[in-house]
């Protein structure tokens, strides 16, 4: 007898005086001689007998008690043939009484349709939205005179200054545009005043030389957008050339999000899907976004996707770089469904106990799929409409592997 064998047969022993039988025990000598006595019977499975739910091997051809616990002894008719035949190894049905089952705390639940949403939580760290970034260059070469912008960070309005250059190009390029203007040339004016356009200067820094008819020393950036400097790469008095980046503006009135999602839950995630935020720091507030991308590969190192999700940000709540917990709400339609506490798992296998009718509870292999708000859905094995064991499962467990021992021919069959 292996020690698994031992320990059900144990439990079993242990559970009926917790139960509250409390019906007459006869003596040992006597139980002793009708146990042996009937287990020895009970090796024919002849139809027509009755045995104690919670022993299985005390059998009687007639109704009576227990002569260990005093329960009612209850009919096995349906005992004949059935191994082998619920699909679950080392199981068996179980036929227990109403009375039973109440000292048992028994309760069943049905197989039903229902929709399924389940919440898929993802880890997400909020990053700027690259369509709003602004790298802030110069046509001209010059010199940086004033750095309006001195730090990394620093939050800026569109119009603000950035910095201002002086450019030795620049102010020849006024010098002409002042000269064609003094001469009357259209065509020389329109040359010098393109030119002028083409290097940046604003309608405002033209119609300002045509008015006082001077030439400005100093040309001055201005924010094209309003934001955060995330990116900066000079200082006051740093010679710049055309083309050079010298900083970036990131409008962050709407974010990203991106969300790692790991390569089980690939197919359940879709462009569109809602998202709801939450945050460490914010606690009982979130923020609503939507998946708006999905890349076409893989984190090599984790093995994970990176989704994006668009989240509006109008007040400068979210700041870059924060950690959050995005959940994906998933709409997966009408299934069969099994409450969770009914079912049973091995590690390999899941299963359920079934109620079939006059006190018979049989146990069912199952293959199970997602799990959603205490319910598992159903691939196979039950139907909608069967009613299963939600409560004492362990109980019916215990007698079912005892019942599959008893019957086997060895007499010790475990799964």
């Amino acid at each position: 007898m292996n020690f698994k064998w031992l320990l059900v047969v144990l439990l079993a022993m242990v559970m009926v005086p917790a139960m509250g039988c409390s019906k007459r025990t006869k003596t040992g000598g006597e139980a002793l001689r009708q146990g042996s006595g009937q287990a020895a019977t009970s090796s024919a499975k002849t139809v027509g007998r009755y045995h104690c739910p919670m022993h299985p091997q005390i059998v009687s051809e007639k109704p009576g008690e227990c002569p260990i616990c005093g329960m009612d002894l209850v009919p096995i008719e349906e005992a004949a043939g059935q191994e082998g035949k619920s699909g679950v190894s080392g199981l068996a049905p179980v036929t227990l009484s109403t009375e039973a089952r109440q000292r048992m705390g028994l309760k069943l639940g049905a197989i039903e349709k229902r929709e399924m949403i389940r919440i898929l939580r993802l880890p997400a760290r909020i990053v700027p939205d690259e369509t709003r970034q602004i790298r802030v260059t110069t046509k001209i070469e010059g010199y940086v005179e004033i750095l309006h912008v001195s730090a990394t960070g620093q939050v800026v309005k569109k119009g603000d200054p950035l910095l201002t250059i002086y450019s030795p190009a620049l102010v020849a390029a006024q010098e002409e545009y002042r000269i064609a203007l003094q001469s009357g040339m259209k065509p020389l004016m329109e040359a010098a005043r393109q030119r002028l356009i083409n290097w940046d200067l604003t309608a405002d820094q033209i119609a300002a030389v045509e008015k006082t008819n001077r030439v400005e020393r100093t040309l001055t950036l201005y924010a094209p957008v309003g934001g955060v400097v995330t990116e900066k790469t000079l200082l006051a008095g740093q010679k710049i050339m055309p083309g050079e980046s010298l900083m970036v503006v990131t409008d962050c009135s709407v974010v990203w999000a991106e969300a790692d999602v790991a390569e089980a839950d690939l197919p359940l995630v879709r462009v569109g899907l809602p998202v709801e935020l939450s945050f460490p720091n914010q606690p009982g507030q979130s923020f609503s976004g939507e998946v708006s991308f999905l890349p076409p590969g893989l984190n090599a190192e984790t093995h994970t996707l990176k989704a994006r999700v668009t989240v509006s940000n109008p007040d400068g709540t979210l700041k870059l770089g924060m950690y959050a917990d995005a959940g994906l709400r998933l709409t997966l339609g009408e299934r069969t469904v099994v409450p969770e506490t009914a079912v049973m798992q091995t590690g390999t296998h899941s299963y359920v106990f079934r109620d079939d009718g006059a006190g018979k509870l049989t146990p069912i292999e199952i293959r199970i799929g997602v799990r959603s708000d205490g319910y598992y859905e159903v691939l196979s094995g039950v139907a909608a409409g069967d009613r299963v064991v939600t409560s004492a499962n362990f109980l019916v467990d215990s007698e079912s592997s005892i019942r599959a021992a008893m019957e086997s021919p060895s007499g010790d069959k475990m799964r």
